[in-house]
């Protein structure tokens, strides 16, 4: 089913009115859900601040951007699998058995840490490609399929270790996970981040692969028709989604210095929460990758300095329900809203024509 979009360009009169044209573009940009999370995102950071005791201190902005590396790795595959009209609930629980893997093969294989990060990261294509088997190969409902990994997942993470935590990680891999640039705050972590923020930023918006997706996300029969091989895309972002999980496993373990089967527990619903957030919509094709990285940012921001004002964890998870709720139905209300004022303009020129 299509949607209308909260980020589709207005009607542009450029042609004509150049000038016209350009400030219709504009106030659209002003007006998109990218825009009101970057400006929620801004109003954050200065209550924070201001408010929260700590909370503008170089030491806090490392640790809260240490804690978002692995959301915002998460968030960029996730961002481009529910704009076709999926999603990969599995994400978190492949982060724990990619750490838990990478534990015991440190434990008990003799190999070298470079060598196995690169198998953990091959794990974690093959678990996403197990998602995407049976997604596209047997056109099963991926959030059906990724609750069974989900559960599947973990519990393999519990068989490969049990109770068991590896901590003996060499010092040098561990202090780099958490290493910050020269002369700054900011870890180094957030600089392979910020690449492949670009590298997805660009397919998803610049190339016929990110139309295609968004065509997906409309309507897979459509886009069948214009010579998208649906299945063997949607296969792929699983492929990806997983790959990803693989690499935030390592770095997860060597952040904490810790391989265990309970890491990343829990990890799916903020990453869920920050993609719709954004405004990614539920229903696919709609959605663009700077609202999602904004999004990551808020829901960072909001969650460490609730942390920092004592908030009971508990109270953590009722923050980000709330969020996840309001980001599902609010930026739909938005594009409805949006939907029936165009129809009403277009009902008042036909009358007066």
């Amino acid at each position: 089913m299509a949607h209308d979009s909260l980020y589709a360009a207005p009607p542009s009169l450029a042609d004509t009115e150049p000038e016209a044209g350009r400030l219709a573009g504009l106030r659209g940009a002003l007006g998109s859900w990218d825009a009101a999370i970057v400006a929620a995102l801004v109003v954050a950071v200065l209550l924070a601040g201001l408010s929260v005791p700590n909370f503008a201190t170089g030491r806090n902005a490392q640790f809260l951007l240490l804690d978002l590396v692995p959301l915002a790795l998460l968030a960029l595959p996730m961002t481009l699998i529910v704009i076709t009209g999926e999603i990969d609930l599995s994400v978190a629980s492949m982060v724990g058995l990619c750490s838990t893997l990478m534990g015991q093969l440190w434990l008990s294989s003799g190999l070298s840490l470079e060598l196995i990060c690169v198998l953990v990261v091959l794990l974690g294509a093959a678990l996403g490609a197990v998602n995407g088997l049976f997604v596209t190969g047997f056109g099963l409902p991926s959030l059906a399929v990724t609750i069974g990994t989900l559960a599947l997942y973990r519990g393999l993470s519990f068989v490969v270790l049990g109770d068991q935590a590896v901590a003996d990680f060499p010092a040098s891999w561990t202090a780099a996970a958490v290493q910050t640039l020269p002369g700054t705050s900011i870890p180094a972590a957030v600089v392979p981040v910020l690449l492949l923020a670009v590298v997805f930023g660009i397919v998803l918006h610049a190339t016929p692969v990110g139309r295609a997706l968004y065509a997906m996300g409309n309507n897979d029969e459509a886009a069948t028709f214009a010579g998208v091989s649906v299945p063997r895309t949607k296969f792929w972002l699983f492929v990806v989604s997983g790959a990803v999980c693989g690499l935030v496993g390592v770095f997860w373990t060597l952040r904490y210095a810790s391989a265990r089967g309970d890491n990343a527990t829990g990890l799916e619903l903020t990453v869920v929460t920050a993609v719709l957030l954004g405004g990614v919509s539920i229903f696919g094709g709609r959605g663009g990758l700077l609202g999602v990285v904004a999004g990551v940012l808020l829901l960072g921001v909001l969650r460490n300095a609730l942390q920092l004002a004592d908030v009971d964890a508990n109270a953590l998870t009722i923050v980000t329900g709330t969020l996840l709720i309001v980001s599902v139905v609010l930026p739909n209300a938005v594009a409805d809203v949006r939907a029936r004022l165009h129809r009403r303009r277009q009902r008042a020129r036909l009358t007066a024509s």
